[in-house]
């Protein structure tokens, strides 16, 4: 949500800045902007739309020239999407300009403050509000950037992450973190500023990640300086080398970030295993368990924390859980579990999972959480992103980078790691026995090739695709583990078709959507062998005599249903708790080419951010 770009250095800013923004543009975003110095000009162009719109608009608004350059796309929370609203923004005097990610809750009365001394105000953004309030400090405090930046953000309440320019200290980018994340890039004689490290990747392999209520000094000849914002004291920048490649980023011959993501899933889920699943020795070592097994094993319940598709791995996740290690698990929003008073206990472990390790309202509940004594388990696929950071222990997904905005391989990839820890757990409290335990090996590690297999069948999806795409609603249907995928696949649909969908308990169906249900409604149902098959064949009759439209998804070699639906998708055969990892395949491929047919954004959904770092 919102991206970050920012250069010092010796090269011209323009062109790095601008890729930059395009290699962010994942984050989701609705407007765009950049501003550059050339040593005597502060010069800004910002607009509407996309960064394709901001090339345009910068080539008849302003020259390219300049060695420091910041940059944003800017995802709508205080004030449309508009020109004006578009960062950066100028302070009054016209001599600091800003960048923000966040909100800050409390621009309102700021604001009034600041009018009643004179200020006055372009826009509707609580950045606006930012940026003349340090300018404030700066004069009346009398005192440099950096530290009126540090006394400003003291007043402020909410979340930023921040890049601020004064052209009157043109050697230097002051940045500072709160909620979203930062990165600061090292090079030679240049350094380089982003929300993650995307936009610096071919520069340098050197990053610094700035930690909460951080600030930092980028300066061109003397280094980082990084300070704490409530204390001010100095930090020791702790220097990363990066291991991600420039050609994980990129489309690889796709058409799409989303296509290239689906068809990565065999190899994410094996990076995801490979080294935690032993099957010769019939071991899953994961340290961050091993580590901590007591409190798994000695725990009353587990709660599952997160958002979106990572809150329908977690559904999975309950399921398979409650059935292999018979541990009670519940499942809860983020969004809610913060708010509502949970009643949380050290006998509680709680596991938060997310893509980017960076979703706000998970990381609040990750607080809350360990404020009344829980431990903390954290999912999530970023190295060194604030969830890694906040919770006692965890475990990657090693997804590899995800950069279309709708999540394939990081549901796909969350419940491979999910699934290793209860098979761990139940192995080791006694509900599974060895040979089933071996079992479950076994078939985990076949699962990316049975993946493969299932996107085999990605010409007769497009196929099924095209008969459905001008449909207005669409109905899922799922039991048991595969009721979580019945809503993923809802999402997926609504995320980047815009079509209306739901998903549904099959059980369910009768007791309120089969009104629904005629002959221009298509009902996805996901009626593998194994589980309660019996009784969805049962619910695929209820839909046939009422002239719903039957796609299904199936086990290969499947008869009955085939006979009964208007469609069959085929999927390989495995063991029960595993069918998610296959039976979420097409219908990830089918939103996919629905979406593609109707001419939509498919990386970039409107309305949506990759990364949710606001409330």
């Amino acid at each position: 949500m919102c991206g970050i770009v920012g250069y010092i250095g010796k090269k011209e800013a323009y062109p790095i800045v601008m890729e930059g923004l395009k290699r962010l543009e994942y984050r989701g975003y609705d407007s765009a902007g950049i501003a550059l110095y050339d040593g005597s000009e502060l010069k800004l162009s910002k607009t509407k739309g996309k960064v394709a719109d901001l090339e345009e608009k910068v080539k008849t608004e302003i020259s390219k020239d300049g060695s420091v350059g910041i940059g944003h796309t800017r995802w709508a929370t205080h004030g449309v999407p508009n020109d004006v609203n578009s960062h950066p923004h100028y302070s009054n005097s016209g001599d600091l300009v800003i960048i923000h990610n966040g909100i800050i809750e409390n621009y309102e009365s700021i604001k009034k403050e600041l009018i009643k001394r004179g200020y006055t105000f372009k826009s509707d953004t609580d950045t606006e509000v930012l940026i003349n309030l340090i300018e404030d400090v700066k004069k009346n405090e009398k005192v440099k950037l950096g530290k009126a930046v540090q006394i400003a953000l003291n007043q402020v309440v909410g979340a930023y992450a921040i890049a601020v320019f004064d052209k009157n200290k043109p050697d230097e980018i002051v940045v500072a973190k709160l909620g979203s994340p930062l990165a600061i890039g090292v090079g030679e004689e240049e350094f380089f500023i982003a929300s993650d490290a995307s936009p610096f990747l071919e520069y340098t392999k050197k990053a610094i990640y700035l930690e909460d209520e951080e600030m930092a000094i980028v300066r061109l000849k003397k280094g980082v300086k990084i300070r704490k914002i409530k204390n001010d004291s100095l930090v020791d920048p702790y220097i990363q080398e990066l291991k991600i490649n420039l050609e994980q980023i990129e489309k690889g011959g796709y058409e799409h970030f989303m296509l290239k993501e689906i068809h990565e899933q065999p190899n994410a889920i094996k990076d995801t295993y490979r080294g935690r699943l032993r099957v010769n020795d019939s071991i899953i070592k994961m340290a961050g368990i091993d580590d901590n097994l007591e409190k798994f094993l000695n725990a009353n319940r587990i709660i599952i924390v997160a958002c979106g598709t990572s809150w329908h791995a977690g559904l999975v996740a309950e399921y398979i859980f409650e059935d292999l290690a018979r541990i009670p698990v519940e499942v809860e929003y983020a969004s809610e579990f913060r708010y509502r008073n949970p009643v949380i206990s050290e006998k509680d472990v709680v596991i938060a999972i997310s893509q980017s390790g960076e979703t706000a309202d998970t990381l609040a509940a990750i607080k809350l959480a360990k404020q009344k004594g829980a431990f903390v388990f954290g999912v999530c696929n970023v190295v060194g992103s604030s969830i890694a950071r906040e919770t006692h222990a965890g475990a990657y997904t090693h997804a590899g980078p995800e950069i279309g905005v709708a999540s394939t391989k990081a549901f796909t990839t969350q419940i491979t790691v999910l699934t290793l820890i209860a098979l761990k757990l139940a192995k080791s409290n006694g509900n599974l026995s060895n040979s089933e335990f071996q079992k479950h090996l076994v078939e985990l590690e076949l699962i990316p090739n049975k993946v493969a297999e299932a996107l085999k069948s990605d010409d007769h999806i497009k196929m099924v695709a095209e008969t459905y795409k001008d449909a207005k609603n669409c109905l899922y249907l799922g039991r048991g583990f595969n009721f979580p995928v019945a809503l993923e696949g809802a999402l997926k649909l609504k995320e980047i078709s815009y079509i209306h969908a739901e998903g549904y308990p099959a059980a369910e169906m009768k007791h309120g959507p089969i009104a629904l249900i005629d002959d221009q409604m298509p009902v996805f149902v996901i009626a593998t062998k194994k589980g309660h098959y019996e009784k969805v064949v049962s619910n695929i009759q209820e839909i046939k005599s009422r002239s719903g439209k039957i796609i299904g998804i199936v086990t290969k070699g499947d008869e009955d249903v085939k006979q009964l639906a208007d469609h069959v998708i085929e999927v390989p055969e495995t063991i029960e708790s595993l069918t998610p990892l296959l039976t979420t395949i097409p219908l990830q491929l089918l939103s996919y080419h629905i979406a593609v047919m109707l001419g939509k954004n498919v990386d970039q959904p409107r309305n949506l951010a990759k990364s949710v770092t606001v409330e």
